[in-house]
């Protein structure tokens, strides 16, 4: 790989990378076709174009070369792969801001512009190729001012949106295991045991980490890693006897042990790997000494943090924690003709009521919401539209416009990623993601902002008891 990203990039390489890339750019067409029109294979083929734009980024970095302009003279700073990193993050990051404001208001795949979000690859793709041309056209300058006052004020927004989606994520995994324990059929004696030993596990696997950071990241003045590991310890015992406080219980019966226990692992876990990820001048991180694997896991360590962050951003998106639900949380069901003498109901909210109030009478299974036959023939569709395997027939499920601006925030984070304070490595052919001041700091940062938020989300209905009733707040 080191000798692949090492190679010039010549002018016979780049006619063939286009070619590659329309090539690649029917295949993915054509396996969207055949996949279907579901919104979750849109948000992965969204989430593997970021991806690739990622690797394409960090290899531009590595390999220190002017794509476009292989015959360049490039210094040996790595000016560049820094500036060939902001160009393509920058062009991808415009097409997504432009595909925003073109699909504000989208709520049903019966608007027009919804093609645009589900469809139009090659269209897509080309739009990116442009962009790039664009932005290759554009003076360097222009990109040292937007990295400061566009890309580190949007990679800070995306880093809080992704705590907010793991604060989330753990009152919805522990509110999930105990409406299963309360309902108290064959399955919850299962359940019970899952979220009994699913937070057991999580604190042992704190503590682990904890003594795995004292041991090795905490000797002799590495002051620095003793005080997060200190602060980091103090916060997960703060938020752990808030969580079963009886004041906070009595206001918020459900919290507890079981989200506490997820946020004190992903928040130990972030502050261990801020400290693996500081660079070794002070002599506090062992693991970068290592010789035998290096290049290896400068690898796998950067396809990690890559595709943590397309999933990050591609959950976030359609997360509920960022958006309303259409028309107050009714299924949005496009236009239909009206009974007069009815409120202006139409046919299809009709069946959606009477269907919804089976469901809660028992006499339906819950799925019987999210089937379309009841919305017609199924015959009847629109051209190019598969009903079997559009998930969107009663409306969008995410919010399309949302959708794209957090992808924009996100080639922003991995643009200020890939290039603040980073050198080449001395043992490697590769740019070590993360591996920076910069990067431990922010991790640090980010556990704690983390602990905040769980505890704001727990102590809020003690504080403000009007505004988080009990039945409103899950």
């Amino acid at each position: 790989m080191g000798a692949v990203v090492s190679l010039p990039v010549t002018l016979g390489g780049s006619f063939i990378a286009s070619g590659l890339g329309a090539c690649c750019s029917n295949l993915c067409s054509g396996m969207m076709t055949k996949v279907g029109s579901s919104s979750l294979a849109t948000r992965l083929f969204y989430a593997v174009w970021l991806l690739f734009n990622s690797l394409v980024s960090w290899i531009s970095m590595s390999a220190n070369k002017s794509i476009l302009w292989p015959g360049s003279t490039c210094a040996a700073t790595g000016e560049c792969g820094f500036f060939t990193v902001h160009r393509l993050n920058f062009a991808l990051g415009l097409l997504h801001l432009m595909l925003a404001l073109l699909l504000i208001g989208v709520k049903s795949t019966k608007d027009a512009r919804a093609s645009l979000q589900n469809s139009w690859w090659s269209l897509k793709f080309l739009a990116y190729i442009g962009l790039i041309v664009f932005a290759f056209a554009l003076p360097n300058s222009f990109f040292v001012f937007f990295s400061k006052w566009v890309s580190v004020p949007a990679g800070a927004v995306f880093i809080i949106v992704g705590l907010i989606l793991l604060v989330d994520f753990a009152h919805e995994w522990a509110e999930t295991c105990i409406n299963h324990v309360e309902v108290e059929d064959e399955n919850s004696a299962f359940w019970k045991k899952f979220l009994v030993i699913g937070t057991s596990a999580m604190y042992t696997a704190c503590l682990a980490m904890t003594i795995v950071m004292i041991v090795i990241f905490c000797r002799g003045s590495c002051t620095m890693n003793q005080t997060a590991t200190t602060i980091t310890t103090l916060l997960t015992i703060i938020v752990t006897a808030l969580s079963v406080h009886p004041k906070v219980q009595g206001a918020n019966p459900r919290c507890g042990l079981a989200q506490s226990s997820m946020v004190s692992a992903y928040c130990t876990y972030l502050t261990m790997s801020a400290m693996s990820s500081e660079p070794d001048d002070k002599k506090c991180n062992p693991l970068v000494r290592s010789s035998g694997t290096r290049n290896a896991s400068v690898v796998l360590g950067s396809l990690f943090t890559f595709v943590a962050i397309a999933y990050t951003t591609t959950r976030a998106a359609a997360n509920s924690a960022f958006q309303g639900t259409n028309d107050n949380g009714a299924i949005y069901l496009g236009e239909d003709e009206e009974y007069p003498g009815l409120d202006g109901q139409s046919r299809n909210q009709l069946r959606y009521e009477a269907i919804k109030q089976a469901v809660e009478e028992g006499s339906l299974p819950e799925s019987a919401l999210h089937d379309s036959t009841w919305m017609g023939s199924p015959g009847i569709t629109e051209v190019g539209v598969d009903r079997h395997t559009d998930d969107e027939i009663t409306g969008t499920r995410y919010n399309y416009a949302l959708f794209h601006a957090i992808f924009f925030i996100a080639t922003q984070w991995i643009a200020i990623l890939l290039t603040i304070n980073v050198t080449q490595d001395d043992v490697g052919d590769f740019i070590p993601v993360g591996r920076t001041y910069f990067y431990s700091d922010v991790k640090i940062g980010s556990a704690w902002l983390c602990y905040g938020l769980y505890a704001w989300t727990i102590i809020a209905p003690l504080i403000m008891p009007d505004r988080f009733e009990y039945d409103n707040f899950y």
